[in-house]
C-alpha cells in the first residue's frame, strides 16, 4: 500500500507537469487539443450559434466559458496516476488508460451539457454552481472511482489466467 501511495503521488506530479501545467509546448498543445475536442463535441449538441469560440451563451447576459480547467484533463490525469501506480501489466494499464480517456471525455461533455441545461432552465448563477460544483464534480469523481475499481477487477482476472 505504501508503494502504491508513493507511486501514485509521483505519477500525479509527473503527469500534471508534463500534460497539464504550462511547463512545455507539449502540455499547452495537449490541453489546447483536448479543449478543442471538447468544444467540437459540445457544438454538436448545443443550439446553433450558442457556442462562440470558448463561450457557451446561456442568454444574452450570461455565458459559460470553457477553459483548460473544463476540458476533462484533471480527472483523466488522476485516473492515469492511479492506474500507473497499481501493480499490473503494462498492456492492461494501456488498455485501461485508453478506456479511461474515452469514457472521461464523453462524461465530461455530458457534464458540461448538463450544466448548460440546468443553468438555462434555472436561475442562472445559483443553478450553475449547484450543477457544476456539486453534481458535475461528483459525476467526475464517481466515474473515476468506478473506472479504477473496474481496472483493479480486470487486472486481477488477467493475472489469474
Amino acid at each position: 500500500m505504501k508503494r502504491f501511495i508513493l507511486l501514485y503521488f509521483t505519477f500525479l506530479a509527473l503527469l500534471f507537469s508534463i500534460f497539464y501545467l504550462h511547463t512545455s509546448i507539449v502540455s499547452v498543445t495537449i490541453n489546447k487539443w483536448q479543449t478543442d475536442l471538447t468544444l467540437l463535441t459540445l457544438d454538436i449538441f448545443l443550439k446553433p450559434h450558442q457556442l462562440q469560440g470558448t463561450d457557451i451563451w446561456i442568454n444574452p447576459h450570461y455565458k459559460i466559458v470553457i477553459t483548460q480547467a473544463c476540458n476533462g484533463m484533471i480527472p483523466i490525469l488522476f485516473l492515469f496516476s492511479s492506474i500507473l501506480a497499481y501493480s499490473s501489466s503494462i498492456f492492461t494499464k494501456l488498455i485501461w488508460i485508453t478506456i479511461g480517456y474515452i469514457v472521461f471525455t464523453i462524461v465530461n461533455v455530458a457534464r458540461i451539457l448538463f450544466v448548460v441545461y440546468i443553468t438555462q432552465n434555472g436561475n442562472g448563477e445559483l443553478d450553475f454552481h449547484w450543477s457544476h460544483d456539486l453534481v458535475g464534480n461528483t459525476l467526475l469523481l464517481a466515474t473515476g472511482l468506478i473506472l479504477f475499481i473496474l481496472f483493479i477487477k480486470n487486472s486481477r482476472k488477467i493475472k489469474n489466467l
